[in-house]
């Protein structure tokens, strides 16, 4: 007898679930997500910051269904395919890195994995036995074990101190938090690799500005260039974590662009497939992908990694950017969010920072403003406004620790870059209304 079926369990279920009486999502279209019982919720947090062209796009579905039905899965160490062939030359048109590779993977946390492992890889084949990571205070880029230590959030870290530690922490890039100027923030980061052993330093990792962790916090302007100029001058390769911040997210292709950079690494997702296929990737520059090919000795992939689907699918989001301009959309969308949540939440006592590009906008909420002190993390602020936020037909994502990757109160609006002006007008008005009612 069939112990099998297509209803859910009476009284439960068999999802391992990553929250608490969830509401089932049935259909979803632009920004907006429909609910077994008929709720319309409007999209703003654009899932984790990942829906970049909207939902419901038959063009991608499309793309996806005929790279099924031509080419489903071959494994990369015996095959390529045209579809991720033609989607990394499209692509790497738009990479701020010298003669651009592309390593497609599965997510973030995996782009990160490779990225790491690519920059000891370079150093080694090239006779240099580098090691040491250098993250951010408050960084955080992804759950796997690797990139784990090289994150600095304490709720993500908490219980898994035996496996890690290895990793240089040297100082966030926060103005709203730290009023020191770039160039004096990298000289404290160059004082700190010099006494760990800067010779020994493989590689600097950091968002370009703040994502799931600090919340949109944004370094000062001559920040990323000092950081550069220290990297080049000492060996390190540069990693610049675009898996938020990437394809659009900030009004530009990637956020590096603000500032003219051209790391040697740029790791991305979320945006680039828009939710449509689970996909990250590392981006890296020839120099070093010349380096590891010549030697062979990059031993490092996925069973899923390099997949024609995840390259149909993000080709497709690709060319969606591109015709429809949604880049240039994000920046201009952006920039009138930042003036409504302005006009709305300026003169609110607990709002400490309003902050963010294109469509990555935060909040950031205080118990004192003149002392910009944080409340206090039992009174769980952030967790109340994501919840007043959806009773009122709104996502917004949380970020719980962007004082220092342990407290701090900040809520993100991260739309598809499709979404209609009435639309984000409607997202900043609940947003605004939510706060107010949680925080009188």
């Amino acid at each position: 007898m069939s112990t099998t079926s297509d209803q859910p369990v009476t009284g439960g279920t068999h999802v391992f679930p990553r929250g608490l009486q969830l509401p089932a999502a049935v259909s979803a279209n632009g920004a907006t997500v429909t609910t077994a019982d008929g709720r319309r919720i409007l999209n703003g947090s654009g899932g984790a910051i990942a829906n970049s062209v909207g939902h419901g796009r038959r063009e991608v579905a499309d793309a996806i269904a005929a790279q099924a039905v031509s080419v489903d899965y071959v494994h990369a160490t015996q095959f390529t395919t045209t579809a991720l062939e033609d989607y990394a030359s499209a692509l790497v048109a738009h990479v701020p890195i010298d003669d651009a590779r592309v390593f497609p993977v599965s997510g973030g946390s995996e782009a990160n994995e490779t990225a790491l492992k690519l920059a000891r890889t370079y150093h080694l084949a090239r006779g240099e036995d580098r090691h040491v990571i250098a993250a951010r205070a408050g960084a955080y880029h992804g759950n796997t074990r690797g990139v784990l230590d090289a994150s600095d959030r304490a709720q993500l870290r908490a219980g898994y101190e035996p496996w890690i530690g290895h990793t240089v922490r040297v100082p966030s890039a926060n103005r709203y938090r730290d009023h020191r100027s770039g160039v004096e923030l990298a000289a404290e980061t160059e004082r700190i690799l010099q006494e760990v052993g800067i010779h020994k330093v493989a590689a600097f990792i950091a968002e370009p500005i703040g994502g799931a962790t600090l919340a949109g916090a944004q370094p000062p302007d001559d920040y990323w260039p000092a950081i550069q100029r220290l990297c080049n001058a000492n060996g390190i390769v540069l990693i610049l974590d675009e898996v938020m911040t990437g394809f659009g997210r900030t009004g530009r292709w990637f956020a590096a662009d603000h500032w003219g950079l051209r790391p040697d690494i740029i790791t991305a997702g979320k945006s680039a497939s828009s939710g449509y296929w689970p996909l990250g990737l590392c981006l890296s520059s020839g120099v070093i992908a010349d380096a590891v090919g010549g030697a062979g000795n990059f031993a490092h992939g996925f069973t899923w990694s390099h997949h024609p689907m995840g390259a149909a699918a993000a080709h497709e989001v690709l060319r969606i950017l591109e015709r429809e301009s949604l880049i240039e959309r994000a920046e201009r969308s952006g920039a009138r969010v930042a003036a409504r949540l302005n006009a709305g939440l300026d003169q609110h006592p607990a709002v400490g920072d309003i902050r963010g590009l294109g469509l990555l906008r935060a909040v950031e909420f205080v118990a004192d403003r003149t002392g910009r002190t944080p409340f206090d993390r039992a009174e769980r602020v952030t967790e109340r406004i994501v919840e007043a936020a959806f009773e009122r037909g709104l996502t917004v994502y949380p970020s719980t620790s962007c004082v220092d990757g342990s407290v701090g109160d900040a809520v993100l609006l991260g739309p598809p870059f499709s979404s209609t002006d009435g639309e984000l007008e409607a997202m900043v008005d609940i947003l605004i209304d939510a706060i107010s009612a949680t925080l009188r």
